[in-house]
């Protein structure tokens, strides 16, 4: 037979909740829904932004336009990937 302490049942709560409310304040469940859409809005950006990116650059670097004399480095290719 185990015996659990009376507040085991809260630290497990607590150990896997994403988010714990700290306190009783119902506001920081909209705040938090805020900042989850900021947070997704930014990800969708920095997809678009790495999307577009790589459309242009890998097809560069892979030498399409060598015949008219338009090629990226494959390292100057990663260093402007880093910026």
């Amino acid at each position: 037979m185990i015996k659990e302490s009376t507040g085991a049942g809260t630290n497990v709560a607590i150990e896997s909740a994403d988010l714990v409310p700290i306190e009783a304040d119902p506001m920081d469940a909209v705040k938090v829904l805020n900042l989850a859409k900021k947070t997704y809005s930014k990800t969708i950006q920095n997809l678009l932004w790495a999307t577009g990116y790589n459309v242009v650059a890998i097809p560069l670097a892979a030498g399409v336009l060598s015949a008219w004399g338009i090629v990226l480095s494959p390292a100057i290719g990663a260093l402007l990937m880093s910026l």
